[in-house]
C-alpha cells in the first residue's frame, strides 16, 4: 500500500498505523495521536489558550444556563410489607390526632355551655312528673367520649392498614398488566 498524502501530511496528523511502533522506539510508551494537534504558538484546534490546559469555550450565542434535567420513571411494583408499615404508622398518627381533637372539642363545647343547655332541653322533653328524663351531661362525659373515640381509632388503625396492604397487592396485579404509574421527575435549579 502506498501513502499518497506526502510527508507533510504525516507530520501534521501523526504517524501511520504501521509507523507508530517505529516512531515510538523500543521501551517508549505509546502516545495516541491528538485530534487537534498543538502548535508552537499555543493554539489548539483554532482556539487561543493561556499556557494551561485547553479549555473548551462556548460558542457565540450558546446557552450558558444549566438545563433542567427530567427523568421519566415508572412505579412497577409496590412492596406490600413497606406499604403495611407506612400505613400502620400513619393510621396510628391519625388515631392519636382524632383522640386529641375530640378531647379538645369536648372541652370547648363544655366551656361554652352546650351540654348544659341542650341537656336541659332534652330532659324537659323526655321527662315526666315522676322522672327527670334523659341526662345528656352524664351520658356525654369526657371519659366516656374518650373511650368511644379510642375504640374508633383502634378500628381505624386496623382497617386502614389492611386496606392499604390489600391496595398494594391489587396495584401489583394491575401494574403487571398495564405497566404501572409513570412519573416525570424534574431536578430543581
Amino acid at each position: 500500500m502506498t501513502d499518497t498524502r506526502g510527508p507533510e501530511a504525516r507530520s501534521e496528523y501523526g504517524a501511520l498505523p504501521g509507523e507508530r511502533e517505529a516512531a515510538s522506539g523500543p521501551g517508549q510508551p505509546y502516545h495516541p495521536p491528538q485530534a487537534y494537534p498543538t502548535s508552537q504558538n499555543g493554539t489548539q484546534g483554532g482556539q487561543q489558550r493561556g499556557g494551561g490546559p485547553a479549555v473548551r469555550r462556548p460558542r457565540t450565542g450558546a446557552r450558558t444556563t444549566p438545563r433542567t434535567r427530567k427523568a421519566r420513571l415508572r412505579v412497577a411494583k409496590a412492596d406490600p410489607w413497606s406499604v403495611m408499615k407506612v400505613s400502620f404508622l400513619l393510621s396510628i398518627a391519625l388515631g392519636v390526632c382524632t383522640v386529641v381533637a375530640s378531647a379538645v372539642l369536648w372541652m370547648v363545647m363544655d366551656a361554652m355551655g352546650v351540654f348544659s343547655s341542650v341537656g336541659g332541653t332534652i330532659s324537659e322533653a323526655t321527662g315526666s312528673n315522676e322522672s327527670n328524663g334523659f341526662d345528656l351531661q352524664s351520658f356525654l362525659s369526657l371519659p366516656r367520649v374518650l373511650i368511644f373515640t379510642s375504640v374508633i381509632a383502634v378500628i381505624d388503625v386496623v382497617l386502614a392498614t389492611a386496606l392499604a396492604t390489600l391496595g398494594a397487592f391489587i396495584y401489583n396485579l394491575s401494574a403487571g398488566f398495564v405497566g404501572g404509574i409513570e412519573l416525570t421527575l424534574a431536578e430543581d435549579e
